[in-house]
């Protein structure tokens, strides 16, 4: 397509799904700064996950409303919306995503359901649509968005960044993570159907302990995911925990330094990836086509639905072929998020270890 025939001044980025949904809209912003740089380019997204657009050089300011927020909290917030932007670019087709759109701007691009009994209403309020496949990759979407504005193809992630000097890493980690080899591991996810192993961490980072001078681990600040480290008795010796420490940015400085990265499917392995740290990612239930971690570049070829270990340029992505169900892009084996999951139950620590042997042979990015 043509891009708009009134370049727009300001655009409302709408991107209300979970932290790694948010990394992963971020070329829509960067499309849009492309094609009209002096726009000035603002995102929207659920309180919680502004974190992950800290320093984003696209964007003027987060903007966020709260995930269950009432329907007279919403309407206020459409009112204070009303027609401050000349474009909003809607990431996904939900009601709240189009509702918010509708209020920001007269002009809307965005997306509509493939078969729903809202498409009709949602197609009337987009100036230009395009259908949304559940199946297909998350980055495709943002091409088909870029697409819609005129850019013709999305650009990269855009990771944020607090800008910490080396000097100020010493007195967070105790250690200079500039001269140190160091992995980061990021043991607990936010839901548990995506959780490998306690026996599986700590024969892992006990085989780190011998490769690495340091192993920082990662995770978010709630007690759940704190208290399943805990349970997990690392010890000491060359670990370093900053579980609900660092923000996201400083997560995303510290990764860029980092030998390895080791993580199930969650927004950090995301980060971890786009950073052009060497990932390891551990799938169990997720289909890696649909949500594959996006890697340093772009062009990388798609996942395979399936495989034993996939290579996509910095991230080695590990499944458990050896089960017909996998991937099943359920909620583990009960259908819950706090269920089990025998695909990452019955990975082998063995297949682990030697993913990440594999990377951390390969040429160093960092001193050390």
């Amino acid at each position: 397509m043509t891009p708009l025939a009134e370049p727009p001044r300001t655009a409302l980025v709408i991107a209300l799904r979970y932290l790694g949904d948010v990394l992963l809209a971020t070329p829509v912003a960067n499309a849009v700064k492309r094609l009209y740089p002096q726009c000035r380019v603002d995102m929207l997204v659920f309180l919680g996950s502004e974190g992950m657009l800290e320093g984003n050089p696209d964007l003027r300011t987060v903007l966020t409303t709260r995930e269950g927020a009432s329907i007279r909290e919403r309407l206020a917030q459409m009112r204070a919306l009303w027609r401050r932007y000349d474009l909003a670019v809607i990431t996904s087709p939900g009601d709240p995503p189009m509702l918010f759109g509708f209020a920001a701007a007269r002009r809307r691009i965005g997306f509509v359901p493939v078969a729903s009994s809202s498409r009709r209403w949602k197609q009337a309020l987009l100036a230009r649509w395009s259908e949304f496949e559940p199946l297909a990759p998350r980055m495709t979407h943002n091409d088909r968005l870029a697409q819609l504005l005129g850019a013709g193809q999305a650009g990269e992630v855009v990771t944020p960044s607090a800008g910490i000097t080396a000097a100020a890493w010493p007195l967070k980690l105790g250690f200079d993570p500039s001269r140190e080899r160091f992995a980061v591991v990021h043991p607990s996810p936010r839901w548990h159907y995506k959780r490998w192993t306690a026996d599986g961490w700590r024969t892992l980072i006990g085989h780190l302990r011998q490769r690495v001078a340091r192993i920082v681990i990662t995770g978010g600040a709630g007690a759940a995911e704190r208290a399943y480290i805990d349970g997990l008795a690392l010890g000491e010796d060359r670990v370093v925990r900053v579980d609900g420490r660092l923000r996201l940015a400083e997560v995303a400085d510290l990764l860029r330094l980092a030998a390895v990265y080791i993580g199930p499917d969650t927004s950090t392995t995301h980060l971890a990836a786009a950073c052009g740290t060497p990932t390891v990612a551990l799938f169990g239930p997720t289909d890696p086509v649909i949500w594959g971690p996006m890697a340093g570049g772009v062009g990388c070829n798609p996942y395979q639905r399936v495989a034993a270990a996939q290579r996509r340029d910095n991230v080695l992505l590990l499944q458990n072929p050896d089960l017909p169900c996998v991937p099943c892009q359920l909620e583990g084996c009960r259908r819950h998020r706090e269920s089990h999951s025998d695909c990452l139950d019955l990975l082998p620590p063995r297949r682990v270890i030697e993913a990440v042997d594999a990377l951390l042979a390969e040429p160093s990015r960092v001193p050390g």
